[in-house]
């Protein structure tokens, strides 16, 4: 986790260090969100995993939506690279 977790700074980031930018934050959920989809295919009783995917997946709607208003080309690469459809 931790090597994706560097890969992903590199990537979205706009230095190897940043963690924090909006981007990096968005992409970071994004990846958890997929770890945890697999899982709960997996485990479909897992209502403490389900309740955190439910979080999480808030987390990267509201941070979306904060892309939005400050930074709009920022917002249309972000969901280009993800994938993630609006």
């Amino acid at each position: 986790m931790k090597e994706t977790t560097m890969e992903i700074q590199k990537k979205y980031g706009k230095s190897a260090a940043d963690s924090g930018s909006t981007p990096v934050q968005i992409a970071l959920l994004t990846e958890r969100i997929k770890h945890l989809s697999g899982h709960l295919k997996i485990s479909k009783k897992d209502y403490a995993s389900q309740r955190g995917l439910l979080m999480l997946v808030g987390q990267r709607r509201r941070l979306l939506g904060y892309l939005k208003k400050r930074d709009l080309p920022a917002y249309n690469t972000v969901l280009k690279q993800l994938d993630l459809r609006k």
